[in-house]
Order: structure tokens, then sequence, then C-alpha cells
């Protein structure tokens, strides 16, 4: 049996402070981005922070949100 990966909440009351999410990533029609699978490539769309259209040369793909393996350069 295996264990989720889903994130522990945080109690109200523990002495810890809770951790803070990354703030999302915002790229732009024009960003050139590196993706850890697909390599290097340009956005040529964006869908109001729910997805971005790619271009990777020899192909174009759909990155959907919180873009977790891409970067922009």
């Amino acid at each position: 049996m295996t264990k989720s990966a889903a994130p522990k909440r945080h109690l109200p009351t523990s002495p810890f402070k809770a951790s803070v999410a990354p703030p999302p990533k915002h790229f732009a029609v024009g960003d050139q981005v590196t993706h850890d699978v697909h390599g290097l490539g340009r956005v040529i769309a964006m869908e109001d922070g729910i997805a971005a259209l790619v271009d990777f040369g020899s192909t174009q793909t759909r990155i959907l949100s919180p873009y977790s393996k891409m970067t922009k350069l």
C-alpha cells in the first residue's frame, strides 16, 4: 500500500509557520522557455492562466498551469 503525496494541512494551533505556496509563473506570447521534457521553445498563445501553447520546433504542445516543468529564459 502506498501513501498519497497530498500536502498536509496546517493546524491553527501549531507553533510552526504555515508553508507559503510559491507564486504562480506568468508567461507572455513571445517568451522563450525551456521545458524539462520538450526542451527549448517559444510561447505562441496563452489561455488566461489555464495553459500555454508552446512551439518546440518539431511540435506544438499545450502546457497546463502551474507550469512546474517550464522556465522562462
